[in-house]
């Protein structure tokens, strides 16, 4: 991981964001040789992975079970 102070990460902002896109390579930055900010690369979320709370829901009937004319409102029958 690499530490940058304030003044040369303002001055080159473009070329350490290019650092971190192009080597997934994390950079610290900091002020007067205290680290204050990490500059990490973005984690995409998997769409696949269902949220937790999905997960607690449980339908129990056939989803592809036709619908009964009762079921069906008035104005759509």
């Amino acid at each position: 991981m690499k530490a940058v102070n304030v003044h040369k990460a303002k001055t080159h902002f473009s070329r350490l964001l290019a650092k971190v896109e192009n080597n997934r390579e994390a950079i610290v930055i900091c002020r007067n040789g205290v680290p204050v900010a990490d500059l990490v690369p973005h984690k995409r979320v998997g769409r696949i992975t269902p949220h937790p709370v999905l997960s607690k829901i449980k339908i129990k009937y056939d989803l592809t079970e036709p619908a009964s004319d009762d079921e069906w409102p008035r104005r759509y029958r």
